[in-house]
């Protein structure tokens, strides 16, 4: 017997990978999505049947709507009723200049990071909302200390979509509070991850980035997977529509 499904996008790796086996070892069932890297996202489930879990892999690509409502399908066959949604997938864009940015690589970037996590969002609704008959669930959505800061040089329209999922949270938690949703985000800051550690191999850079974190680390995967899985928990059932930011003081 589990608590639900979750499911979490992007579930491969980083972020989304720790959420999952923290949630796995809180009870749920997890659907572990992934858009091109199928070996991470085996990797994942092995991990959390592993611990005693329940899960599975699903491939899609979150900008594409038909892809995602087959994620959603086939996770619910596959692992029973749906519980709530990580909205977790996103890309950090073309590193450039906002004047050198190509409009191809920030469609894509939008299309991922904002549109991807709306379509996700609108397929969860359609399931856990009390007026589609569905019992109520949790959404929580990764956003990025970016989203308030700008972010990193280079790496302004990234924060952008940041910006936008903050709002959309609020927005969308205000919608579905009386129909047994929450919606909430974390906002991580530097976390040690994959998609980071390309970004620090100068240590120059590092040490900037360090000097810039009140605690003086970068922070761990784990540490925004505790705070997916209060988000997610009842423990957290009076909030809905906040921004809990995970990053040692930025």
């Amino acid at each position: 017997m589990t608590n639900g499904l979750v499911i979490v996008t992007g579930g491969g790796r980083g972020i989304g990978a720790a959420t999952c086996l923290k949630l796995a070892s809180a009870g749920y069932a997890l659907a572990v999505n992934y858009a091109s890297d199928e070996a991470a996202a085996k990797a994942t489930v092995a991990a959390v049947r592993n611990i005693g879990g329940r899960a599975e892999a699903f491939g899609g690509d979150v900008a594409d709507p038909d892809a995602v409502k087959r994620l959603f399908d086939k996770s619910v066959s596959a692992l029973g009723p749906l519980a709530g949604l990580v909205n977790n997938a996103g890309i950090s864009g073309a590193f450039a200049r906002v004047d050198e940015q190509e409009p191809a690589n920030l469609a894509r970037l939008f299309a991922v990071n904002v549109i991807g996590t709306i379509l996700c969002a609108r397929e969860a609704v359609r399931r856990l909302s009390t007026l589609h008959g569905g019992k109520g669930g949790a959404i929580v959505n990764i956003s990025s200390v970016a989203a308030r800061l700008g972010g990193l040089a280079g790496l302004v329209p990234y924060a952008a979509t940041k910006g936008a999922i903050e709002t959309f949270t609020k927005g969308l938690a205000n919608e579905v509070a009386r129909e047994g949703i929450r919606v909430n985000a974390v906002a991580p800051g530097m976390i040690a991850t994959d998609m980071t550690s390309s970004g620090l191999s100068s240590p120059e850079f590092r040490e900037r980035i360090l000097l810039g974190i009140p605690m003086g680390r970068l922070g761990a995967v784990d540490e925004i997977a505790e705070a997916v899985n209060w988000l997610m928990s009842p423990a957290s059932a009076f909030a809905t529509g906040t921004v809990l930011t995970v990053s040692g003081g930025r």
